[in-house]
């Protein structure tokens, strides 16, 4: 593992981090404006990540989300973990009422097909997103919520 990619490994898995998310969202979105979109607490990481473009399930207005994602084949899946927060993230949603959205991997914008996975295909979904970031074992034994898994398929 990349020393960058370990140490945020380390730091995703302290206990009270879910709290914090808040501020760690407002922070990451200040990275990202200044530096013109092309940085993120993520890269800094050295994660794999896309953003994602989903209209509101009630305003249908564009939302747009940072997300760590893995790449698996030409799919990217993404986990509604919220760091093992209480709650599931809003955008969780709204993804679940798209039938297509806008995803964004390094600056070239493409339309996608969320799907949610269930049974045996979230299963190994898991081990996949797992193996990149080991925190969502820990994510899942914070939580009492089934922690959602999409599979993002580029048109």
């Amino acid at each position: 593992m990349k020393v960058r990619r370990g140490l945020a490994v380390k730091i995703g898995s302290i206990s009270w981090m879910p709290r914090f998310l808040p501020q760690i969202v407002r922070c990451d979105s200040v990275l990202q404006s200044v530096s013109g979109q092309r940085l993120s607490l993520l890269d800094i990481g050295d994660l794999p990540n896309i953003t994602i473009r989903v209209p509101g399930r009630k305003s249908g207005a564009i939302r747009t989300t940072q997300l760590l994602a893995v790449p698996d084949g030409s799919d990217w899946l993404i986990a509604g973990s919220y760091f093992g927060g209480p709650k599931m993230p809003a955008w969780v949603f709204n993804l679940r009422a798209a039938d297509e959205i806008e995803i964004i991997v390094h600056g070239e914008v493409s339309e996608a097909v969320p799907t949610e996975l269930v049974d045996a295909e979230r299963d190994a979904a898991w081990q996949t997103l797992r193996a990149v970031w080991p925190n969502f074992d820990l994510y899942e034994k914070r939580t009492d919520r089934r922690i959602p898994v999409f599979r993002l398929r580029p048109r």
